[in-house]
């Protein structure tokens, strides 16, 4: 018989899609008050690979990631998509100013290996994790670099990204030894 082992704890990171740096603000605050502080933050920039998001959040759309300073065991990564859910629409009755889904919360979580990321819908590259909610492996970090796939969002294949993802990923390596 084999032994199980227990998954290391993993970082939790958030990607937060908003109408407007203030929406963004908002949703951050929400983010604390339910999983604890904050400790990297990436800068905000602009949103423009695509337009799927105008209909629901405008035309100008920002992103911005945050982490939580408490690392996480990785099978409640389901549990935390159903809460940022939640939160979405709280911040929609808060500050929808005519907007459908004025903030969307991707959340997920980084391993020194790779960065999982949750989602309400299924695909060819998802696994289902429970709760009516699919991970999939977005990028993975070998020989010193992220890469992606062929499915990984475009905008997570930027240069912007993997320097605050290196961050995230040097701070869990960081908590893991200590």
């Amino acid at each position: 018989m084999w032994k199980l082992r227990k998954p290391d704890p993993v970082k939790l990171i958030i990607g937060i899609l908003g109408c407007s740096e203030q929406a963004v603000e908002a949703a951050i605050g929400l983010i604390k008050s339910e999983f604890g502080d904050c400790d990297l933050e990436s800068q905000i920039w602009p949103f423009t690979h695509t337009k799927y998001y105008a209909d629901e959040m405008g035309e100008t759309i920002v992103k911005k990631f945050i982490t939580v300073e408490k690392l996480i065991e990785p099978g409640r990564l389901a549990g935390i998509k159903l809460k940022t859910n939640e939160m979405e629409e709280k911040l929609a009755g808060m500050i929808g100013g005519g907007l459908s889904r004025p903030v969307n919360l991707d959340p997920g979580y980084i391993e020194p290996s790779k960065l999982v990321l949750a989602s309400t819908k299924n695909f060819s590259h998802r696994i289902y994790i429970g709760q009516n909610i699919w991970a999939e492996v977005t990028l993975i970090y070998s020989k010193g670099e992220w890469k992606g796939f062929e499915y990984t969002f475009p905008d997570h294949t930027e240069d912007r990204y993997y320097g605050f993802f290196s961050k995230v990923r040097d701070k869990v390596i960081q908590q893991l030894k200590e």
